[in-house]
């Protein structure tokens, strides 16, 4: 387009920086270009643009100049050059016609054409007609030469006959005759013998008229064949006839369209050449200027609110995608919600995560030392929730376990168990004899005797059962057993489980996670309910409902899931939940409702 322009500026470098901050665009919808130039120099951004429109008008004049000039004297010399392949083609087709003698090549084909085809339905009517005299020549031979059985009056063509068949009914009329006058007279009575004259006379016709159709269907069937024969001899002669006009007929078409295109290509050219005269003359713009560039009053770029606007708005965009992302990925229990849409089981209660630094241990004693009241009337919120669950027959042996390690199965038994030694007698046992952890929580040792002792029958009863100073009774799992899963299924823990019954209101049972090794599942089978721990944000919902449909195997039923570890804050934000756990920092919820015990929580650090 700046061809020139582009030219003259290539060898500086100022130059190409001007040339790299040209823009040039099209208004949609138009026949319009906006050129713009960048610059610092307001004065020089106006005068690059109106000197690039112009530079461009004035290329164009030149070149389309140049291009007239050219096209005109090649269409010059091309005109001459058809003008003698026109009058060639045009005498080669004359001295065609003049050699051939060729009139009115249209007209002769068509009437050869009519004429073919009256021979051919002529020709085609013969072969009919003869087809149906040969069929009855043959049998009239048949008859001759003595072939056939049957008598000439009997062949189908001469019985249709218009001579023959009013002779055969008056040869049928005098047979009858005959035959009624002999039923009443005798053979040599004068009737007798005129009726057998009359017949002899019919007989007699009879015969001559066939005769005569015998002699009629044999020379028609050869003047048949004659016709037909001279048909096909003048319809092949017109056949070739009509051939070596249809090939005159072609080789005229085409010196015809040879001269027609010659010419039409002619009188093309000699357009062409005059147009290319006039407009060499007379030259038009390819563009105008319809807004030059005029020196700005304020500088266009850098737009820094419009900047900023957008960045705002692809932040807030990628903001809530990864958000949107996050969540698509995250197949972990988050809520209440998910409990029920994702694992199909009701929630038996929430224990929110609790702020600050906390050994494991002071966790799971969590609810004696009561550090955070939302976590103890949490724990007393699930303690209702076990109990109200069945009142006309209370659960005996409430079996807690999870899917995995690290869920807070042993946070969940131990603080259930402190809460559930302030209403009944009850007894917690750590029937997780591959990682106990219990006794260390109570602050005793793996020596002391427990649930292993106890199955075994090496200690009595008195010294595997302890007692807690909140009241809390607890067994402890004793020293590790090489099988614990054979021990937990012998009937002789059946046994001291019913004993133990007897003993306590409830028993709570601390049992290993379910998709690691088969304690749980056997557990179940002697549990009266099941409470199982899931641990929030962490655990993904398919290895807890995988573990939930291996424990359906045992008769206990579940009283539903306990999330663990829900962090308040974010619940508040996103789930609502946070409600249920705010103490406002001067516990005013639970004030209200005549809770004074307990120290305010601090928060993490």
């Amino acid at each position: 387009m700046n061809w020139r322009l582009c030219s003259a500026l290539e060898p500086n470098t100022r130059t190409r920086s001007v040339r790299s901050s040209i823009d040039v665009q099209l208004v949609r919808s138009s026949f319009l270009i906006r050129v713009s130039f960048e610059s610092s120099d307001k004065a020089l951004a106006a005068k690059v643009a109106n000197t690039l429109a112009d530079v461009y008008i004035e290329n164009d004049l030149e070149a389309r100049l140049q291009m007239t000039q050219k096209a005109g004297a090649w269409l010059g010399g091309r005109v001459k050059g058809l003008r003698d392949a026109v009058e060639a083609s045009e005498r080669a087709l004359q001295q065609f016609r003049d050699r051939e003698k060729i009139v009115d090549a249209k007209g002769v084909a068509l009437g050869a054409s009519s004429q073919l085809t009256g021979m051919t339905t002529a020709l085609v009517a013969a072969r009919q007609k003869a087809a149906e005299l040969e069929n009855a020549y043959h049998q009239v031979q048949s008859v001759l030469k003595g072939e056939s059985r049957a008598t000439l009056e009997s062949i189908p063509a001469v019985l249709r006959s218009p001579s023959v068949m009013p002779i055969k009914a008056a040869q049928a009329e005098a047979e009858r005759k005959l035959a009624e006058l002999s039923n009443r007279y005798g053979a040599n009575h004068p009737r007798i013998i005129a009726a057998e004259s009359d017949l002899r006379a019919a007989r007699e016709n009879t015969k001559k008229a066939v005769d005569s159709v015998v002699s009629s269907i044999t020379r028609e069937y050869e003047v048949a064949k004659a016709t037909e024969k001279t048909m096909q001899a003048e319809l092949d002669k017109s056949k070739s006839e009509i051939r070596d006009m249809s090939r005159k007929e072609f080789q005229l078409a085409a010196l015809e369209r040879d001269a027609q295109s010659n010419r039409a290509l002619y009188e093309m050219f000699v357009n062409r050449a005059k147009e290319t005269g006039v407009t060499g003359n007379l030259q038009s713009t390819i563009a105008r200027v319809i807004d030059p560039a005029v020196v700005s009053g304020t500088p266009v770029k850098p737009q820094k609110s419009r900047i900023i606007a957008i960045s705002l708005v692809i932040g807030l965009m990628l903001s809530i995608a990864l958000a949107l992302l996050l969540e698509y990925l995250d197949n972990t229990v988050r809520s209440g919600e998910d409990v029920a849409i994702k694992l199909e089981v009701p929630m038996l209660g929430i224990l929110p995560l609790v702020p600050g630094r906390h050994a494991k241990f002071e966790l799971q004693r969590g609810f004696l030392a009561n550090f955070n009241p939302a976590f103890s009337e949490a724990v007393r919120t699930l303690r209702a929730g076990i109990l109200m669950s069945a009142l006309d027959r209370p659960h005996k042996v409430v079996l807690v376990t999870s899917s995995v390690p690290e869920e807070g199965k042993t946070l969940v038994s131990m603080n259930l168990a402190f809460a559930m030694s302030q209403v009944k007698r009850t007894c917690l046992i750590d029937a997780d004899m591959r990682r106990p952890s219990i006794y260390k929580a109570m602050g005793g040792d793996l020596k002391m005797p427990g649930l292993s002792n106890l199955v075994a029958n090496t200690e009595p009863a008195s010294k595997c059962i302890h007692e807690h100073e909140s009241g809390l009774f607890y067994i402890p799992s004793g020293p590790i057993p090489p099988n614990p899963s054979e021990l937990l299924s012998s009937k002789r823990f059946s046994e001291v489980l019913a004993n133990l019954e007897t003993m306590f209101d409830i028993i709570l049972i601390d049992s290993p996670p379910v998709q690691l090794v088969s304690d749980a599942t056997i557990l179940a089978g002697v549990a009266n309910a099941l409470v199982f721990v899931v641990r929030a944000d962490a655990t993904p919902y398919q290895v807890s409902k995988g573990a939930l449909e291996q424990l359906k195997r045992g008769k206990a039923q579940l009283l539903g899931v306990v999330l663990n570890r829900l962090d308040v804050d974010k619940a508040e934000r996103y789930y609502g939940y946070g409600r249920y756990f705010s103490y406002g920092g001067k516990y005013k919820y639970y004030k209200k409702y005549g809770y004074y015990g307990g120290k305010k929580s601090k928060k993490a650090a």
